[in-house]
């Protein structure tokens, strides 16, 4: 319990009281989704991600970490807005010192951060990333139960949810009760609102019970979703081992008849896509990877920031190959820096790389 922190330790914030779920919550809130935007919602988990400050080295080797905002709807979520975008994060934290840091940042980053509430029993969620030499991670979660987990459907900021043009989350929400429940209600909610509903089930199988359990977890609500990211990864997992890279297993197996949308990701590779009336490839940009955290969540983020303010996208080829390509980049740019949310990048950066990258191909 973070006892010391009183008001006037955050500056710039405004203090609300809200009531919900088992006992009242101390919120801080900014509620500054841009009114004439198209909003994009984010669902799930907001926490603290150390990053060792070398890489290529074990937990245990490590000399130093280096503190840094994560938890993937919520990079999303900064991701949106970094990008010029309007949007919110709805997740809990707990009542300490990083609960109300991490609240605190979503406000800097212009970031509604009035759906977040605060959990005076658990801490907020850290996780230990390391960073092998190619800039892939291994993860260490410390959730025993972490705030995130304890989110209930009462404490919902409903007509948040209902102002979403998007509605973005993962899985990770789905794994335990309450916030499970709260997960499905918030879907519920949006989707009756006119919300598109967009999944990427950010596979993090040290966290399920089993194998199992993950795989019936995250498919459990693979049908109710408009547009799905997915990587190569998480489809030989989801299929039982099938061939990622086969156009008949992504389309027998994982594209459900309400699909609007399904993108695959292939890294520095760039990504595929897949709808009903067609589907391609898109190329990467190539770069120098320092950290892959919050890269799938940067293209994401860019792939929503093109969605809400063009909701047709998918129906037009070229201009979603545009968005692709906008999406890569922004995927790229997020691996050149260390740690997730410091690292993604402005529509500025992402228009001068795209410029760049055209001009070496003339």
């Amino acid at each position: 319990m973070a006892g010391k922190l009183t008001t006037g330790n955050i500056t710039g914030i405004e203090k609300l009281h809200i009531v919900g779920g088992a006992e009242d919550r101390t919120a801080i809130t900014n509620g500054n989704a841009a009114k004439n935007k198209p909003l994009v919602v984010c669902f799930g988990e907001l926490l603290i991600d150390f990053v060792p400050t070398v890489g290529g080295v074990s937990l245990a080797e490590a000399p130093a970490f280096k503190k840094a905002p994560g938890g993937a709807p919520a990079n999303v979520a900064v991701g949106v807005s970094r990008l010029g975008g309007s949007s919110a994060f709805v997740g809990k934290v707990g009542d300490d010192e990083f609960g109300y840091m991490l609240a605190d940042i979503l406000k800097q980053n212009n970031v509604d951060n009035s759906g977040m509430r605060f959990d005076r029993t658990a801490r907020t969620a850290l996780a230990f990333v390391t960073l092998k030499a190619d800039g892939e991670r291994e993860f260490m979660f410390f959730r025993h139960p972490s705030a995130d987990m304890r989110l209930h459907e009462s404490e919902l900021n409903t007509n948040l949810i209902k102002q979403a043009n998007i509605f973005h989350y993962g899985s990770i929400s789905l794994i335990e009760e309450p916030c499970k429940s709260a997960h499905l209600a918030a879907m519920n909610i949006a989707r009756k609102s006119g919300s598109m509903l967009s999944y990427d089930p950010n596979l993090r199988l040290p966290l399920w019970p089993s194998p199992e359990a993950a795989r019936k977890g995250i498919m459990s609500i693979w049908d109710q979703s408009d547009i799905i990211k997915v990587s190569e990864d998480e489809i030989t997992f989801l299929t039982g081992g099938d061939d990622p890279y086969d156009d008949n297993v992504v389309m027998k197996k994982l594209f459900h008849p309400n699909l609007k949308l399904l993108v695959v990701t292939e890294g520095s590779e760039g990504c595929r896509y897949y709808t009903k009336a067609f589907k391609g490839r898109v190329p990467g940009i190539k770069v120098k990877p320092v950290d892959t955290t919050g890269a799938g969540d940067a293209f994401v983020s860019g792939l929503l920031n093109s969605l809400a303010s063009d909701s047709k996208l998918f129906q037009d080829e070229k201009r979603l190959r545009d968005a692709l390509l906008f999406a890569n980049v922004c995927g790229a740019l997020t691996v050149m820096e260390r740690g997730a949310m410091p690292s993604l990048p402005t529509k500025t950066a992402v228009l001068d790389a795209l410029n760049k990258h055209s001009a070496s191909k003339k």
